[in-house]
């Protein structure tokens, strides 16, 4: 059986969004228009970014209905995403907070997509 391996946010500007990712992930986008953007990870995963006005069909949920999750090596590595995301001036949903799966943080990106990182705990 084949597993996803590509995600697609519905945003409002995919050419912005692009940009935030780029800078976010120092990563371009394997492809690029008007109205869809996608970049591919070293993992294998894919991210596309649609335009949720020329989306088919009309996308109903827009922002906060899932997030992109990044796990990081340890409680350091974790403090400088951050510190960088912070930086960056990406709003901050939920400061570093220790959870039961782990030690966690969310930011959000410009379509109000939740942006996750943690190290996870025993």
């Amino acid at each position: 059986m084949r597993h996803p391996d590509f995600v697609i946010l519905f945003v409002d500007q995919p050419i912005r969004s692009a940009d935030f990712y780029a800078k976010l992930f120092d990563l371009q986008p394997i492809q690029s228009s008007p109205t869809f953007a996608m970049f591919k990870f070293a993992s294998g995963m894919r991210l596309g970014l649609w335009s949720r006005h020329a989306a088919e069909p009309a996308a109903e949920a827009f922002g906060s209905s899932g997030e992109l999750v990044v796990q990081m090596e340890d409680f350091a590595a974790l403090d400088a995403c951050f510190a960088s995301w912070q930086a960056q001036g990406l709003p901050i949903a939920q400061p570093i907070t220790d959870m039961d799966f782990g030690r966690t943080f969310a930011a959000l990106d410009p379509d109000g997509h939740r942006l996750r990182a943690y190290v996870r705990t025993e």
